[in-house]
């Protein structure tokens, strides 16, 4: 599974008396020169080579070479460094740093490659993509493999093989035919005529002397080939141009109908480049309009209002109980649909507000037997939040969460339509790309929005191996992310008019998966949007009182209302419209379903005058006096349903009304109807006909028919699933590094074998990296135990622990009693006690790491 590089060997020998130390010969060697700075900033750069803690640096640098890990690293560079690690990649290894400047600068050279450059190796180098000094650069054996160009798997830079591999198989007389046609002296051997050959097309001024003398029709065919693909097909009769390059060796054959240009022409002709256009400077992300920051501000807070308002009335929607969970998981499509009507935005919109509560942790499936959607527990105390601090928890949600709504009503690999809310929403990447939109928009001055496809540049730029389209889509996914979060974060009132507001950038902090490497605790994102919050409080209009009655009886509120205000006006009237002001429009139904609340017609009364700037209208007035008068005239009870009144005159009216005919009634007393239908049907059957009925309890009791709010169980918000493991805090990496140091010191400390017959203390070098254990009779152990405890010396021990999983440990014993010994490990950099019993065994160091 490990690559195999020579990683694993021996430790560096260090020179003595003033001899310069031998250079690294492996990777692991070149990790051991680094200072813990460099392990802690590698561990951070690439969290998964901590998955679990390497036992050493050998262990460590076998796990950096494995292609997972290569290609994860790979993925998270920007453009120009995957362009210096792809340059190497191309270039003679070892490479000197002159050779791997002059292939991103060309002939002429470029200053700012050569700035960039330095930066560059020094990421490849911190992130153990290569190792050497800059006299011998080297790069991982499995990113060589990865970024070096093959028939089967082109390279970036469009070159093809060196003439070396591509003549490997080739006969000895058809090298010597080529070195002819070339004009170059016969060798004795196919390798010095390789090296010849290799000589002539890296020689800038016989080269352009041998192309000076080829016909034009065959410079035409260089060009084509040129800056790739190199390979080009040829049939069994060449045209005299192809014909002229392939006895010269310009040209070299791949396969029977094939030929290949050689990488060492292709450079000569590319000026010496690797790449046709080098990026050593990111693109910058423009602005496409600017507004007054007051502006932005205050748009962005008005879209703030207006998310509060949207995730009220979704959960509102879904009080009492909402729609049912998919045996998948999720909405259906015809539930989502409903909540887009009954929130009066699109489809996807909706899907944004329904994922965005999920995440908050507002929204779940109740789990009972028939499950369904309803507000949770914790939607009850975020409604007793101020608004700034309300919105805060949205953003924050969203700024983490992994959940893309983006992506609902889009089909799986499988070909099934994904879901709101259903399982297979979460990307990785989603709150890096969200953090990094925001911190982009951050650069641009204040007032001002991007121009989207700067910014996408600039994301291709940061993650090009991420940013590569796969087949059969138009953009890939990082792209539609980050439309996507331009798109929301308008919606959530980050942005207004698409410049970052001042509470959006209140709310920037280290990403959770940053390309740097931060961290972002619980406690920084909560105090980010705490800032959030602070700075987004004054741009909020404040909750109103009262509203303003009109004669058409309607009830205009000028703003946000109080909630108990708004809470009776949404029970006792209907919503007409939204905006600035919302309109009520009071009703005959509405005011009976504020009696069925448990409203008098003298609460309504005394409730409305109370909270109204205008007088009571008099039209509003009879009409809550109108519906009360006739309310509870009938009363509806279980038979299966029953309707009593004592107006007899009033039921053979029902009886007689053919509306009437689907409630199956029949008079079983002067003062009582029968139905077979159950109450619930029997009371909207009868309100159907413009009758008012209540419905009563078996004691005859009138029935309140407040909403019951059905919740979900106290569940927590949906853990972000994070692409790979996430970064470590300081503390992990402090530990992982003294942990690798001390298990590396254990490994290839030399010590003594306490076994020799002679007792001659003969020395020799632990086996690094083997896992082979000390080996010692009981009584050896003991003794040397001993006596290393009584004279303050480090050993060198084997052992065993309870899951019977075995490790190398260097220990200086303190004490040795009842079977146990208890010493200071370094591996642990702790004082821990061991059984005796499971040391395999023990053996002296040569010299004491203390």
């Amino acid at each position: 599974m490990g690559s195999s590089e020579p990683e694993q060997e021996a430790h560096v020998s260090q020179g003595t008396g003033g001899t310069p130390p031998t250079p690294p010969r492996t990777l692991a060697e070149a990790l051991r020169t680094q200072g813990d700075d460099s392990l802690a900033a590698l561990l951070r750069a690439r969290p998964d080579l901590l998955s679990p803690v390497p036992n050493d640096l050998s262990q460590l640098a076998t796990r950096a070479g494995t292609r997972a890990s290569v290609v994860r690293a790979l993925e998270r560079l920007d453009r120009f460094t995957l362009q210096t690690a792809e340059a190497l990649a191309v270039a003679p290894e070892p490479a000197p740093y002159d050779a791997l400047r002059a292939l991103l600068t060309g002939d002429e050279g470029d200053e700012q490659v050569e700035a960039a450059l330095r930066v560059a190796v020094r990421t490849l180098r911190d992130q153990a993509l290569i190792w050497g000094g800059d006299d011998r650069l080297r790069l991982v054996r499995t990113a060589r493999e990865i970024l070096a160009p093959s028939p089967t798997h082109p390279s970036p830079t469009g070159l093809g093989p060196t003439v070396a591999e591509a003549t490997t198989g080739m006969s000895p007389g058809r090298l010597q035919e080529i070195l002819t046609a070339a004009q170059l002296p016969s060798t004795h051997d196919p390798v010095s005529a390789v090296a010849s050959l290799t000589a002539l097309f890296t020689d800038r001024t016989r080269m352009a002397a041998l192309l000076d003398t080829a016909p034009v029709e065959a410079l035409s065919v260089l060009d084509r080939l040129v800056w790739g693909p190199p390979y080009g097909e040829v049939t069994s009769s060449p045209t005299p141009p192809v014909q002229w390059l392939r006895d010269r060796g310009l040209l070299l054959p791949a396969s029977t109908r094939t030929v290949v240009l050689p990488r060492e022409v292709a450079l000569h002709l590319r000026a010496g480049r690797a790449h046709r256009v080098t990026e050593p400077v990111p693109p910058a992300v423009t602005p496409r309009a600017e507004y007054g920051a007051p502006v932005v501000d205050r748009t962005a807070a008005g879209q703030a209002f207006t998310a509060l308002g949207t995730i009220e009335e979704l959960a509102k929607d879904w009080n009492e109980g909402g729609p049912n969970v998919l045996r998948a998981g999720g909405l259906s499509v015809r539930d989502l649909k409903r909540t887009a009507a009954a929130l009066d935005v699109t489809e996807s919109v909706a899907a944004f507000w329904v994922e965005l509560a999920y995440a908050a942790g507002l929204l779940a499936a109740d789990g009972e037997p028939d499950e369904r959607y309803a507000p949770t527990p914790a939607y009850d105390d975020w409604q007793e939040l101020p608004d700034p601090e309300k919105w805060a928890r949205l953003a924050t949600a969203w700024l983490t969460a992994t959940r893309t709504s983006g992506l609902v009503g889009s089909q799986d690999a499988k070909g099934r339509t994904l879901a709101a809310l259903g399982p297979d929403l979460d990307r990785g990447p989603a709150p890096e790309v969200r953090q990094r939109v925001l911190a982009l928009l951050a650069t641009l001055p204040e007032g001002a929005s991007p121009d989207p496809d700067s910014l996408l540049a600039r994301l291709r730029w940061e993650r090009p191996l991420r940013g590569t389209a796969q087949a059969g889509k138009s953009q890939d996914l990082r792209a539609r992310l980050a439309s996507w979060t331009l798109t929301e974060a308008e919606m959530l009132g980050l942005t207004g008019r698409g410049a970052l507001s001042s509470q959006g950038r209140a709310l920037l902090v280290p990403a959770p998966y940053a390309p740097d490497g931060n961290v972002t605790t619980a406690t920084e994102l909560s105090a980010a949007g705490l800032r959030a919050a602070q700075t987004l409080a004054p741009l909020l209009p404040e909750p109103l009182d009262h509203v303003l009655l009109q004669a058409d009886l309607t009830a205009v509120a000028p703003g946000p209302l109080l909630r108990p205000l708004a809470e009776l006006l949404s029970v006792a009237a209907e919503i007409e419209s939204k905006g600035g002001a919302t309109v009520y429009r009071f009703t005959p139904g509405s005011v009976r379903r504020a009696l069925d609340a448990g409203q008098s017609a003298s609460d309504l009364h005394s409730f409305l005058k109370a909270h109204s700037r205008t007088p009571v209208p008099q039209p509003l007035a009879y009409l809550i006096d109108d519906v009360a008068r006739r309310h509870g005239h009938l009363r509806v009870g279980a038979a299966s349903a029953y309707v009593r009144c004592d107006d007899e005159a009033l039921l053979g009216e029902i009886l007689a009304d053919k509306r009437s005919q689907g409630l199956l009634l029949r008079r079983i007393a002067p003062s009582v109807l029968a139905s077979q239908a159950d109450p619930a049907a029997l009371l909207e059957g009868l309100r159907s006909m413009g009758l008012a009925p209540a419905a009563e309890s078996a004691e005859g009791d009138v029935l309140l028919t407040r909403a019951l709010a059905h919740r979900a169980p106290a569940r927590t918000a949906p853990k972000p699933v994070p692409e790979g493991p996430p970064a470590p805090d300081a503390t992990l990496l402090g530990a992982a590094v003294r942990a690798i140091r001390a298990g590396d010191m254990a490994a290839t400390v030399v010590h003594k074998t306490v076994s020799d017959p002679a007792g001659a203390g003969v020395s020799r070098p632990a086996p690094s990296g083997s896992g082979e254990l000390p080996r010692t009779s009981a009584a050896e152990t003991l003794a040397t135990v001993q006596a290393a405890a009584m004279t303050g010396s480090a050993l060198w021990i084997g052992y065993v622990n309870a899951e019977g999983a075995a490790s190398q440990r260097v220990i200086a014993p303190v004490r040795v009693e009842g079977g146990f010994v208890t010493a200071y490990d370094h591996t642990a950099d702790e004082v821990r006690t061991y059984p005796l019993h499971r040391i395999t065994g023990v053996a002296e160091l040569a010299d004491d790491p203390a």
